[in-house]
């Protein structure tokens, strides 16, 4: 009896911090977008980091040298891999896609996670989720060909850039359950970002961000959205996030892109972005793929 109440109340727990992610992270697109108005893709990318690291700076310390060498290098690909390299490539991406596009294309992290998933670490794989993953590639695909007025033209190199960023999540997500499904979520989270905080914070100040900050207008609310950003869509959230994987698995986790893109979306349409038929159909395809996926996942877990 106790058991089964515990379960109920873990996956009630599971959707609520699914819900929650959602609604930070499909923000997170028009907060590096206000960034972007003012600051440079590399700062807004490293001023981002360097306020998570700044959060959470105080539980690394106290954490950091209680782990083994082995789970500290791992922790460090991961602010690498799954912080540093993805803020850097969503900051250039978005300054030419919009941040509601953006948000689509997030979408894809789910579909590289089953990828991992099953060639490195074994899951069985089926019919149904094979056509899930060439649905979601076609989705990509098309949403690569089109162009700033929704035609279909050459093929967009930034779409790549968020197409790379999504790999890179679900690396990391996939190391994060992998090994460190028994450490609290808040230490894997900010001992993560000791690997990529400090470099972070000595690059900005190689850049002309002071000067930027003391003679462009408005760039005191850029930062600030960049400080939202930061604390909350990253340092935040990354807790969240891990905790979630640690609960469930890389594959439910990933679901949050289910309703990502439509908060994105939202923010997007409410800041005056211009969405074609286009794009939902490529947001479609997608969505259809990673939900074949996820679904016929968890059918060939409970049947193995």
């Amino acid at each position: 009896m106790n058991v089964k109440r515990f379960s109920r109340r873990s996956d009630f727990t599971a959707w609520i911090l699914l819900i929650v992610l959602s609604l930070i992270w499909g923000s997170s697109y028009i907060l590096i977008k206000r960034g972007l108005d003012v600051y440079t893709p590399d700062q807004v990318g490293t001023m981002r980091l360097t306020f998570a690291f700044l959060v959470l700076l105080p539980v690394a310390l106290r954490n950091v040298f209680r782990l083994p060498g082995k789970k500290l290098f791992v922790l460090f690909m991961v602010g690498l891999v799954g912080n540093l390299i993805p803020a850097l490539l969503f900051s250039y991406a978005q300054t030419v896609l919009a941040s509601s596009v953006t948000g689509i294309l997030n979408a894809l992290t789910p579909i590289f996670a089953m990828l991992i998933a099953v060639f490195i670490f074994k899951y069985k794989v089926r019919g149904m989720q094979i056509a899930g993953m060439l649905l979601g590639f076609s989705g990509i695909l098309l949403l690569s060909f089109i162009d700033e007025t929704g035609i279909l033209g050459s093929i967009n190199i930034y779409v790549w850039l968020v197409i790379i960023a999504t790999l890179c999540y679900a690396i990391s997500l996939n190391l994060i359950k992998a090994y460190f499904s028994e450490i609290r979520s808040v230490i894997v989270t900010s001992v993560s970002m000791l690997s990529v905080g400090p470099v972070c914070m000595a690059y900005l100040f190689t850049t002309d961000i002071v000067h930027r900050f003391n003679t462009v207008p408005g760039s005191g609310a850029s930062m600030f959205y960049v400080a939202i950003l930061g604390i909350v869509g990253t340092a935040f959230a990354l807790v969240l996030y891990t905790k979630l994987i640690q609960m469930t698995d890389a594959i439910f986790a990933t679901t949050v892109t289910y309703m990502l893109p439509v908060v994105s979306i939202i923010w997007g349409l409410l800041d005056g972005e211009t969405l074609y038929p286009v794009h939902y159909a490529g947001m479609l395809i997608i969505l259809s793929g990673v939900y074949l996926i996820n679904k016929n996942f968890y059918l060939n877990k409970s049947k193995t």
